[in-house]
């Protein structure tokens, strides 16, 4: 078979990009969706830069060069936005990231304790006259204003600031509508006390310092439970991660039974290691001697430990349970298969959804126009005669309310709990594309060979010709077989060694391609194939003509055995369907997929196959050469369904491509793989169901997540313009916060605006309950 260019995987629509190197960024100052849109605008404006996605949950970047760029260059654009940037290696926060993190953390926790603690007397001062008998102490106005301006430059310094810079680039973001909102409430309510003539007032006439003290008590309120909320995202990876076991024990040579610790960055492929029980194993290896069981659940989702011994291959971060082994390292560092998922899953964590387009363009604009609606506002309520201080508040309650923080979190929030916690469960999603393209999916079609079925032939039937004993025509064929390769050989050596015949080493071998194989042992004539080999060696297997009809009805594959020209019997081998299959077609089947079988194989062991997982025999194309299966896809797709292949060979990968959402496992050709939307990990066909069961739901939260998003501006903004009040009326000038029936508190604007942040993360973190689904009395769910 001739090998498949990547490049001719990708459907002819989309070609590839132009993309020869990534850099990863993280930025800090970022608060909204305006914010993100600023980012990657000046990302994109570098030269060489062939796109740029940011991710605020994450606070990072992922920037795809056309050429060699200077990071610095990438770095300086992100401070001329306004915003602060360094480049970073790993895939995921490391210890210096995540202590960023938490420095930055407890920064907004003090900047919060601060503005309670100042802000809850300015509270109590203006409300003193609600309680009964209570008058305001004197100079309440001025300790008013001490401890206000304290909460205002101090505590909310950072709104301050980022309003000056907003109004200094051009450019608007959510710091510069709370920065306005806020400094509007406290200087209308500072010039009342120390020049109330400039307001049309007098001594003694309403302030308004509690009002901006607890908007910024609440939106840093807000913004703590909401970095509180965020880092529970990143769970997953951070779990990942931590199973990487520090150090490894690296032998000298195969004589050394002690070895010494060094770095896991240390070990470099074709070290030889000693894994102990209970240890970690280091990296992705293969076993040279000693036998364990290696527990790879909380990598791949594999219930149970798996039995390990030479030759087996074995996998970085797995847990060994019992015994000791020495292995040989393959796969290190970026390369191993841990490091690999966590990679995978910080991309498909950074890209974007198509679905989030629409936000995109909204927050490019969106800061502007509130602006826009907060002075219509204002100027209305004037014209009403409301008077100053009223039309001001309305003013300051549609700019707090506004803010697009819910807009930025809507989808990068659940792209990260949704894709990692498919990472846990052993399914590695590529970008947010194909999630979406997994929820939409209709049909599934299956690959026959390591998909469907285990991909390993296993002899399943002995038949011996009449006066044969079966471990006579077992020894017979195993002796012919212990010489060959191919994996009819390998199937038939192992049934007889499972069977407790063992054989012996022929004087002589031989093998005829496509008949069969030869050998001579105590000078006899063995010959195990096809009838025309048979008949060449002077056997005939017309005894068990009908036998051999049955077998090959079934979709085995039969071979004959003589010896010394004496047929002596058949045997049949299956490459049987896995266990789990039956019952993952069948939940398939109603949840209104149709499911299709696709093979190479001639169409009888098609049918048998298709029999055994439940496949309608109407939805079976066998026969199909490679390149056929990607035509068969096609034709699907032009009768308007959404299809999803599942398969692990190279000759999978046109066909991978070419569906709407390709499903590799992970067992088979990288190049499968590489040419899929998501990556299977875990070895049981339920993962296929859990993968498009993932998909629908996190696409059901990041539409939820903006619906209500956008819901809550387009309701609360007209509410804090005060389009209700000519049908509920309410006197806004006394500043009681209950007695606004028609309008919206400033208060309750910042109050609503930070529970609407908090509860879009906690939306998404509703993912973290995903479970998957478990096949019991042949029935998954």
């Amino acid at each position: 078979m001739s090998f498949v260019p990547l490049q001719s995987l990708r459907r002819e629509h989309v070609p590839p990009p132009a993309v020869v190197d990534t850099v990863r960024l993280r930025i800090a100052g970022m608060h909204c969706a305006s914010c993100v849109s600023r980012v990657e605008a000046a990302l994109a404006s570098v030269p060489g830069v062939a796109g740029a996605a940011v991710n605020l949950a994450s606070m990072r970047a992922e920037v795809r060069l056309a050429h060699a760029v200077d990071p610095a260059a990438l770095t300086g654009a992100v401070r001329g936005a306004g915003y602060d940037a360094a480049v970073v290696t790993a895939a995921v926060a490391d210890d210096a990231e995540l202590r960023e993190r938490a420095q930055e953390l407890a920064t907004v926790r003090r900047r919060f304790v601060v503005a309670l603690v100042l802000g809850l007397p300015v509270v109590l001062l203006a409300h003193a006259t609600l309680l009964p008998g209570v008058t305001p102490p004197p100079g309440a106005d001025l300790a008013q204003l001490l401890l206000a301006t304290l909460v205002q430059f101090g505590a909310g310094w950072p709104f301050v600031r980022g309003m000056a810079r907003g109004f200094a680039r051009l450019a608007p973001d959510m710091d510069t509508l709370v920065g306005l909102g806020t400094l509007t409430a406290w200087g209308y309510s500072a010039l009342a006390v120390l020049a109330p003539a400039a307001v049309g007032g007098h001594h003694g006439a309403h302030v308004y310092f509690d009002t901006s003290v607890t908007i910024v008590v609440l939106i840093l309120l807000g913004r703590l439970l909401e970095a509180r909320a965020r880092s529970g995202t990143s769970l997953a990876m951070r779990r990942l991660l931590e199973l990487r076991p520090r150090t490894a024990r690296r032998l000298q040579g195969s004589d050394d039974a002690i070895g010494e610790d060094v770095p896991l960055d240390d070990v470099h492929a074709g070290d030889l290691l000693l894994v102990r029980p209970g240890e970690r194993v280091p990296v992705d290896g293969r076993v040279v001697d000693g036998r364990s069981a290696v527990d790879q659940a909380l990598l791949t989702g594999e219930a149970g430990p798996v039995d390990v011994g030479p030759g087996s291959s074995v996998t970085g971060a797995t847990l060994n349970r019992t015994g000791a082994f020495r292995m040989r390292a393959e796969r290190v560092g970026a390369d191993s298969m841990l490091m690999q998922i966590v990679a995978m899953v910080e991309r498909a964590q950074t890209s974007k959804a198509a679905v989030q387009s629409l936000a995109d363009r909204i927050a490019a604009v969106f800061v502007p126009i509130v602006m826009a609606i907060a002075l219509l506002a204002f100027v209305a309520g004037w014209l009403a005669g409301l008077g100053l201080a009223p039309a001001l508040l309305r003013l300051v309650a549609v700019l707090i309310v506004a803010c697009p923080c819910a807009l930025g979190l809507a989808t990068p929030t659940a792209l990260i709990v949704g894709t990692g916690r498919g990472a846990e469960l052993g399914i590695l999603v590529r970008d947010a594309r194909a999630l979406e393209a997994g929820a939409r999916v209709d049909t599934v079609v299956f690959d026959k060979t390591g998909t469907l079925t285990l991909g390993a032939l296993q002899l399943a039937d002995v038949v011996p010709a009449p006066g044969v004993e079966p471990a006579a025509l077992l020894r017979a064929a195993a002796i012919a077989e212990s010489q060959s390769e191919h994996p009819l050989a390998t199937a038939i050596v192992r049934g007889a060694r499972e069977r407790g015949v063992e054989p012996e080493t022929p004087a002589e071998f031989g093998a005829e391609p496509g008949q069969g194989v030869w050998a001579l042992a105590g000078g006899r004539a063995l010959v195990v194939g096809g009838r025309a080999l048979l008949a060449s060696y002077g056997a005939d297997d017309a005894a068990l003509a009908a036998e051999r009809e049955r077998l090959e009805a079934t979709g085995r594959t039969v071979v004959a055995v003589a010896d010394n020209g004496a047929f002596l019997g058949l045997l049949a081998l299956a490459d049987s369907a896995r266990p789990e299959a039956r019952a993952v077609v069948a939940a398939l089947r109603r949840e209104g997929a149709e499911v299709w079988l696709i093979t190479g194989d001639h169409a009888r062991t098609a049918a048998a196959v298709a029999a055994t997982a439940g496949i309608d025999p109407a939805c079976v194309l066998a026969g199909v050469a490679p390149a056929g299966k990607r035509e068969r896809v096609a034709e699907l797709q032009a009768r308007g369904r959404r299809v999803a292949m599942v398969g692990d060979g190279i000759n999978d990968a046109p066909a991978l491509a070419q569906a709407d959402a390709g499903l590799a496992m992970a067992s088979g050709a990288d190049i499968a793989m590489e040419a899929s939307g998501f990556t299977l990990v875990r070895g049981d066909l339920s993962a296929v169901r859990d993968a498009l069961r993932l998909s629908r739901g996190t696409l059901r939260v990041i539409r939820q997540n903006l619906f209500w998003a956008f819901a809550y501006n387009v309701v609360l903004i007209p509410v804090a313009a005060g389009a209700l009040t000519p049908w509920l009326g309410g006197n806004p000038a006394d500043g009681v916060l209950w007695g606004w029936r028609g309008t919206l508190h400033p208060m309750l604007a910042s109050l609503a605006m930070a529970l609407s942040s908090v509860s879009v993360v906690t939306s998404s973190l509703r993912l973290r309950g995903f479970r998957a689904g478990r096949v019991r009395d042949g029935v998954l769910t």
